[in-house]
């Protein structure tokens, strides 16, 4: 083994360019699969591990306690593995809407008699459990920051629905079955307007008709209307792995990309090391190297820059994946949502065994070999194939360096294979990359083709001058400053869902919001037109299991409510989980609950209209709505520096092949040289044959980039529970697809260019002295 490695260690050292590109596209893939597999295993293991920790619930149900008896619901347990409940339930509304510790806006609160129970088990990690009348428990994700300790120790009381509650403790329901808890005898006093009950059921309920199914084996018997509504835990689970989920789509396809970009190079290194080294691998066979210690020469010379690479590959792979999983699951109390040991271990044992895979079948081609045969084999390459296609293009009228370029490729056909495969994958990820920035830049403009282009508030946490104008005084002002063209007013409440555990925001709107663009974008149903109806966001349609034309019962100021959803759309108002409704008053409201949306008129100064604004109420705080999006600055600098990476590698592969080919043809070289071709001729002869490489790979590379952009973006979409609008997708223009089509030769013209000018500078007599 000593003689092995001494051989592959003086193999990389001579061999630096292939070792450095083995080193960069094993450092590229092993990052990219390390991205995707954390995203793959993001999108289901925190949820999951936290969930069984918790015994969280299958499904929460909320009943009407006038028409089921709590020993109804005790007894009913058709398919039920375990229960905890039943617990009584009232909807309160806070005093104010102003930012706090744990739940704002409407609050679910149950009557608990502990933390514990056989379904939906409390972390309750700060504080204690409520024994006293007026002593309350909030639901909130634990918190670890010192100043977020502080901020909680602080908040010691909250009032809701008119009564003041001594905050006592701080739990965590991983089923989010409700905001807060108090004592069953405390709950009796708030007289509960509804019965919670939390199922874990038996069998398989990993999807929503599954949990569905069970809710109604168990609702069998009971009195009609006895549940009011339900939800299963697959929401909370869908909404876990929707980030996650969109981006694995992207840094997926570039994960497969790379790892066949990196096979592909690594079998084009070893074979023309093994084709360029037959007098090598003579020497070693005749200086007694057995034909698998030869093998073996060639494998280790791969492996030990794979492994280099595949190590700092996991540690980049990691430092990029764990800003995404922390923005994710920060603050969902999942636990730690880092990069997995598994992939750690796994994404690079994968990586090298396909390199080793790669390399093996070259590699054996030594192995094959006599010494005899290697040594003249290495005296006299063949080049018959090559020259009948160069004799055949003579006879054209294409200059003669072109037509020895063109030429070239047919001498080695198994390499010209291999490379031509490179630059097709390059071509196909610069085209995805280039489709992917496009539509995600589209995405990010959907909020500027509707909504406001400037945003106006008074100060939430009311902090700064206060404003003394009404919410009409502040619109007719809006209006009257220069500029402005449309003005729409929001007041946005956050509504409970009866038996849905989290909260549902409504935008009670008026003014210009259908004309502001929302209208336009109605996927499919209608705009609203009446008191009850609203219209949706694709994403809460999605992440909340909802369709057009479904009842959605809420509680609003302590009184029920039914509204119809009637349109589903693109975005929400100003976010995207937020319904629309017709404008509706209410009492209580401070000068921060109002959101106003001010579009300008064509060439209006942003900038001079938020300072008018300024001027005329300081106590309002105006901001431009057309920012930067962060997954869009997320996805779009990745796949630019990706595509530009894998194109990289991919000219990499390029510059190999052509530096092996100079090395294969010297003697060529040598006499084209002393026949009168000159430095240039020979660099336009080895470009050329490269650049008609790149023609090729463009035109099929170009259509299979689009393929993939065109399955992965929806992928993505449906991942994120949205639905795209049909232009997002329709990236294509003559001027694109030309560029496209040009990218494989300019791929394949920035790869052969060194070696070329190189091979341009090798002198007859050096050639026929190393002859």
């Amino acid at each position: 083994m000593n003689a092995v490695w001494t051989a592959a260690r003086a193999a990389v050292r001579r061999r630096k360019l292939q070792t450095f590109v083995i080193f960069l596209v094993v450092l590229l893939s092993t990052s990219t699969v390390v991205v995707s597999l954390a995203l793959l295993d993001a999108a289901s293991a925190p949820f999951d591990r936290a969930f069984a920790q918790q015994k969280g619930a299958h499904a929460i149900a909320a009943y009407d306690p006038g028409k089921v008896t709590d020993a109804q619901l005790a007894g009913a347990r058709t398919g039920v593995e375990a229960m905890s409940g039943p617990f009584g339930q009232v909807v309160l509304e806070p005093a104010d809407d102003r930012p706090r510790p744990g739940p704002n806006g409407p609050m679910t609160v149950a009557g608990r008699a502990g933390p514990g129970g056989e379904v939906d088990q409390l972390n309750l990690w700060r504080g204690r459990w409520p024994s006293a009348t007026g002593e309350i428990v909030l639901n909130e994700t634990p918190q670890t920051e010192d100043f977020a300790l502080q901020f909680i120790d602080e908040a010691k009381s909250v009032t809701l629905g008119g009564q003041a509650f001594t905050v006592v403790g701080w739990a965590h329901s991983m089923s989010g079955s409700a905001d807060g808890w108090v004592t069953p005898e405390q709950m009796a006093a708030l007289k509960p307007t509804g019965t919670q009950v939390l199922y874990r059921f038996t069998g398989d309920v990993s999807t929503k008709a599954a949990v569905d199914q069970r809710l109604a084996g168990v609702t069998t018997g009971l009195p009609a209307g006895a549940l009011i509504a339900a939800q299963p835990y697959t929401v909370l689970k869908e909404q876990a792995a929707a980030q996650p989920g969109t981006y694995l789509p992207f840094f997926g396809t570039f994960g497969v990309l790379g790892l066949l970009v990196a096979v592909i190079i690594v079998g084009n290194v070893v074979s023309g090391a093994v084709v360029s080294g037959f007098r090598h691998i003579g020497v070693l066979k005749s200086i007694g190297f057995t034909p698998r210690q030869v093998v073996a020469v060639y494998l280790t010379m791969v492996t030990v820059p794979a492994m280099v690479a595949a190590v700092l590959g996991v540690v980049l792979g990691t430092m990029a994946a764990e800003p995404m999983l922390s923005d994710t699951f920060q603050g969902l109390g999942y636990g730690d949502a880092g990069v997995s040991a598994w992939v750690q271990i796994v994404t690079p044992l994968g990586v090298l065994a396909l390199v080793l895979l790669a390399a093996m079948l070259p590699a054996r081609r030594a192995h094959s070999l006599s010494a005899a045969e290697a040594i003249s084999a290495g005296a006299a390459p063949r080049r018959g194939r090559g020259l009948r296609v160069q004799r055949k293009l003579s006879g054209t009228r294409l200059p003669r360096a072109v037509s020895l370029g063109l030429g070239l490729p047919f001498a080695r056909p198994g390499r010209t294979a291999l490379t031509m495969a490179s630059l097709l994958l390059g071509v196909v990820t610069v085209t995805f990359a280039a489709g992917l920035s496009d539509s995600i830049i589209r995405v990010a403009e959907v909020g500027d083709l509707s909504g406001g282009d400037i945003a106006v508030r008074a100060d939430p946490l009311g902090m700064g001058p206060v404003t003394t104008k009404t919410d009409a005084e502040v619109e007719q002002m809006l209006r009257g400053i220069p500029g402005a063209e449309r003005v729409a007013v929001v007041v946005g409440r956050e509504v409970t869902r009866l038996g849905d555990s989290e909260p549902i925001l409504v935008n009670f709107a008026r003014g210009d919001v259908a004309e502001m663009g929302y209208k336009d974008q109605v996927l499919e149903g209608r705009w609203i037109e009446a008191a009850d109806e609203v219209v949706a966001p694709s994403q809460l349609l999605n992440e909340r299991g909802l369709t057009i034309g479904e009842q959605l019962n809420l509680e609003i100021g302590g009184v029920r409510s039914t509204y119809t959803v009637v349109g589903e759309t693109v975005r929400g108002f100003p976010g995207p989980d937020g319904l629309f409704a017709q404008w509706r008053t209410f009492d209580n409201t401070q000068p921060q609950d109002f959101f106003y949306q001010v579009q300008v008129t064509d060439g209006t100064d942003l900038d001079a209209y938020i300072a008018a604004v300024d001027a005329a109420e300081p106590g309002l705080d105006a901001w431009s709505n057309l920012g930067g999006n962060e997954f869009a600055i997320v996805v779009t600098t990745f796949s630019t520096v990706l595509g530009v990476l894998l194109a990289t590698v991919a000219a990499l592969g390029v510059l190999n092949t052509v530096a092996l080919n100079v090395h294969d043809r010297r003697r060529d070289l040598g006499m084209l040289k002393s026949i009168g071709m000159t430095p240039r001729q020979v660099v336009t002869m080895t470009v050329t044959s490269m650049a008609a490489l790149g023609v090729v790979g463009g035109i099929i590379g170009m259509p299979l980039g689009m393929a993939a952009h065109g399955v992965v973006v929806p992928l993505a979409a449906d991942a994120a529970k949205i639905r795209l609008p049909d232009y997002v997708l329709q990236v294509w223009d003559p001027g694109t697809l030309a560029l496209m089509a040009l990218s494989g030769v300019l791929i394949a013209v920035v790869g052969a260019l060194l070696p070329a000018r190189r091979a341009a500078r090798l002198t007859i007599a050096s050639v026929l002295h190393n002859e």
